[in-house]
């Protein structure tokens, strides 16, 4: 998965939150993001990975897990503020309130940016460590991951 499907996750996901009859239109979300130049592999991939995430039984779950969670904020520490910059934690904060990661993810995420070795981590940089994050791992139905190297072959 790579940065553009991330992006067409976040627009889909942002559609379904204002608009709850969006679901039923989302012929129409794939031809707004064709006009907006994504390709329909890129698309594909981003609704592909939304159904394999709602089929498992894991949102439940999670929001449960996460309900503890609500109305909490997570700050950074003074080093992690000096390396990750603004836009690039409100970024990730928006992928964990779309529910694209979660809080082990945000975490998971946040520490890959730390070990970058940049002195400045931006918008970008997470983009490509959740694509990353997200192409490496699969939701099995038992809402464990499934996490595939190069070397991982499925038969």
């Amino acid at each position: 998965m790579n940065e553009r499907v991330v992006e067409i996750l976040i627009y889909i996901m942002n559609e379904i939150r204002k608009n709850q009859n969006t679901a039923k239109k989302l012929e129409l979300l794939s031809k707004d993001l064709i006009k907006q130049g994504y390709t329909e592999g890129e698309i594909s991939s981003a609704f592909s990975w939304l159904l394999t995430r709602l089929r498992s039984d894991t949102e439940e779950l999670v929001s449960n897990q996460e309900a503890s969670f609500r109305g909490s904020f997570r700050l950074l520490h003074e080093i992690e503020r000096s390396v990750i910059s603004t836009k690039a934690f409100g970024y990730l904060i928006q992928l964990r309130e779309l529910g694209i990661i979660d809080e082990v993810d945000f975490e998971q995420v946040l520490e890959r940016a730390m070990m970058l070795g940049t002195t400045k981590v931006d918008v970008e940089d997470i983009k490509s460590i959740v694509a990353s994050f997200l192409n490496h791992h699969e939701i099995l139905a038992d809402g464990s991951y499934l996490y595939f190297d190069e070397q991982t072959t499925i038969q």
